[in-house]
């Protein structure tokens, strides 16, 4: 059951599924709210700070994820789906994890471009690398920027997909998603 089957994902996947989706959209929050604050806005700080050390999280659980997908079993698409959609469907996820690589490289480099450490929550600090290019802040908070915006609009089209399994399709694809399911 925490393992995944060549029919249902198991519990660490479908954990790891749902707090990288809670993060994620937490972050983007955040980042919409952090960009209209002043410098002098009394959590102009503590959401930056806020940001960077969830988002380092992220990067702990995804590079996590992205190992207990390769050394485990990946289920089988539903029976009876189109071949062509799941082919559309691998190749989304392949991209949201390579956006999501986007993301936390290009705030990584944002937040480093001073040359300062990232601290993280105040228990460790990720360092800064030993160079920088010229505007390295402004051209990374585009990409970042460019690259949440497109996650979330892939991120959108993703559930837009489960939901139509489910409600048209009628099959366990969104419920294998939710709760590890027996093999048939």
């Amino acid at each position: 059951m925490l393992k995944n089957t060549k029919t249902s994902y198991g519990l660490i996947a479908i954990l790891l599924h749902w707090l990288m989706a809670m993060i994620v959209f937490g972050l983007f929050g955040l980042g919409i709210y952090m960009v209209e604050l002043t410098y002098y806005d009394s959590w102009y700080t503590g959401s930056l700070a806020l940001h960077k050390s969830v988002g380092i999280t992220l990067v702990a659980i995804l590079l996590f994820r992205y190992a207990w997908r390769m050394l485990g079993t990946q289920p089988d698409p539903v029976v009876g789906s189109s071949k062509i959609m799941n082919v559309v469907a691998h190749s989304a996820h392949r991209l949201i994890y390579l956006i999501l690589l986007v993301i936390v490289v290009s705030g990584y480099l944002i937040s480093t471009a001073d040359g300062r450490a990232i601290d993280v929550f105040s228990l460790f600090s990720v360092p800064a690398i030993d160079f920088s290019v010229a505007n390295q802040e402004d051209i990374a908070g585009e990409i970042h920027f460019y690259a949440a915006y497109s996650l979330i609009g892939l991120v959108v089209l993703h559930a837009l997909g489960a939901l139509k399994h489910h409600f048209i399709n009628k099959d366990k694809t969104l419920i294998r998603m939710i709760k590890p399911l027996k093999d048939d």
